[in-house]
């Protein structure tokens, strides 16, 4: 676990809601996947990737979906905090992937909160290279302040927060309980 920013923090949703949330999008994404035999769940590291590995336990268990490529994809741009790490969005590649062939597939890209659509556009921009014939974007929070053309086809929820605020995606190992937080930093 890491320090966390100082500010009021608010729960906005607890394990129990948040467990029902990505049952739902299990759902959708099953619904999304009908008659696909085909498909590779891509999580964005970090918490995008333990989503992901939650949806994968729930779409196998719920919905049948027994063959599946899992994958993950290291893309940097902010910290937790919303800070500013770099310019530029950066996916660092990893050399297993460098073959990587999705020709075929039906791609679902999972991150925790979709801000701004950096990342998830660099992820989606990364994998259309390796051929899918579909990729779709699963986020646990949207926040409505896309700055790119990205849009989430599955959200759990959407919160409109103030700019200055930050929605915190709570997933163990990282944090002690699955649960969104909203801070209002100090």
């Amino acid at each position: 676990m890491t320090d966390k920013p100082q500010g009021k923090r608010t729960c906005l949703y607890t394990t129990r809601q948040l467990d029902t949330i990505v049952d739902d999008m299990a759902r959708q994404a099953a619904g999304l996947l009908t008659g696909r035999t085909r498909v590779a769940l891509v999580g964005i590291l970090r918490r995008g990737a333990l989503l992901a590995d939650r949806l994968h336990a729930r779409l196998q268990a719920h919905y049948g979906l027994a063959d599946c490529v899992r994958l993950d994809l290291q893309i940097t741009r902010y910290a937790d905090d919303l800070t500013l790490l770099y310019p530029e969005t950066r996916l660092t590649e990893n050399p297993l992937h460098t073959t990587l062939d999705l020709t075929g597939h039906t791609v679902l890209v999972v991150d925790d909160v979709m801000y701004r659509g950096h990342s998830m556009l660099r992820a989606v921009e990364y994998l259309a290279r390796r051929q899918p014939d579909e990729i779709r974007t699963v986020v646990l929070v949207d926040r409505g302040a896309a700055k790119l053309p990205v849009r989430s086809d599955i959200v759990g929820v959407r919160l409109d927060v103030a700019p200055p605020d930050v929605i915190e995606c709570n997933v163990p190992p990282y944090e002690a309980s699955f649960r969104i937080d909203l801070l209002q930093p100090d």
